[in-house]
């Protein structure tokens, strides 16, 4: 099954899940089978019809295989010319769902290290979870600093739209980010009101607020001495304004309505340093706001949930768990 991207049909309610993997999307069907996501997998369009800020940039998708070995896939994808959520259902859903933002830099998606893995341990725990494979704002688009924002806010109310469907809760979804990614689950925990596009069609009408936020190992701060210049430049430009960096800045959007947010990040992360969960976790405390902050010796960056139970760090999984347990978005 194709999907027309100038189907008239408005609402995601009238539009039928795409089952047979990201190759069936327009654009991607003449990629090898080494460059598909997955052929079984379940395929959710973001947009019914015309993307935001879509200057009709030639966007080829492409999946760059970093695996060392057939037991560790490692894909990253670019090129994502039309976004999706690819949804991974758990054998028994208990009604929480989680919305996956994969890191990289803003330049690429790391699809299994901050994707499908994650996916798998929320499975494993009755959450439903979509992997949102958002625009890179680089790549050709109008307003990139809103690119990945919109795909963002658009993904939630997408899930909440078509909950029945997908078995869950509309009042229990989170949003998990990791490092990009995670700069992305704090803007979207801070910014889902801000209007960043177009209503396209009923579903726009519903929030885009996540009920819980996970950011791991985060890009936080846009405009602080200890941001990550290659996210930032990929998310704004070269020559950004200082008035679009602070807009940008994850610690400075914080607000009553940002939700109840968790914090990891390792003390020896020599690319995205733990200053910037300081930060944030400063901000949410000053507000007043729910939040939970861990900082471990060791785990580096990246760490995703690959390091050996010897590492403290490896056991940010179960207390993100534990802490959307106590907020009421995950069941005891």
């Amino acid at each position: 099954m194709t999907i027309d991207p100038t189907d008239s049909a408005q609402h995601p309610l009238s539009r039928r899940t795409l089952v047979g993997g990201v190759a069936a999307l327009a654009g991607l069907a003449t990629l090898p089978a080494s460059a598909q996501i997955g052929p079984r997998d379940e395929v959710v369009p973001l947009w019914p019809g015309a993307i935001p800020g879509d200057r009709r940039a030639r966007i080829v998708r492409s999946i760059k295989d970093q695996s060392h070995n057939a037991g560790h896939p490692d894909r990253w994808v670019m090129g994502v010319d039309r976004p999706v959520l690819v949804v991974r259902r758990p054998a028994r859903a208990n009604g929480s769902a989680v919305l996956l933002l994969p890191g990289g830099g803003y330049s690429f998606l790391a699809y299994d290290n901050e994707g499908t893995e994650q996916a798998a341990w929320l499975n494993a725990r009755g959450i439903t979870a979509f992997i949102l494979l958002y625009r890179l704002p680089s790549e050709g688009w109008d307003a990139r600093e809103h690119v990945p924002l919109q795909d963002a806010q658009r993904a939630m109310r997408v899930i909440r739209a078509d909950s029945q469907r997908f078995g869950v809760d509309a009042a229990r979804i989170a949003v998990l980010g990791f490092s990009a990614g995670g700069h992305l689950a704090g803007s979207l925990a801070t910014r889902h009101a801000e209007q960043v596009y177009t209503p396209s069609d009923s579903a726009d009408r519903l929030p885009a607020r996540p009920d819980l936020a996970g950011l791991i190992y985060p890009v936080v701060s846009m405009e602080a001495p200890f941001t990550h210049g290659g996210s930032r430049d990929m998310l704004l430009g070269n020559h950004a304004t200082p008035a679009k960096r602070h807009v940008a800045s994850v610690e400075a959007r914080v607000t009553a309505q940002t939700p109840p947010t968790f914090l990891a990040h390792a003390g020896d992360d020599d690319i995205v340093p733990v200053a910037n969960s300081l930060a944030l976790y400063s901000a949410l405390h000053a507000a007043e706001r729910p939040a939970e902050l861990h900082v471990f010796d060791k785990g580096g960056h990246g760490f995703g949930t690959r390091l050996p139970d010897t590492v403290d760090a490896s056991q940010w999984p179960t207390l993100f768990h534990r802490f959307g347990i106590s907020r009421g978005v995950f069941p005891a």
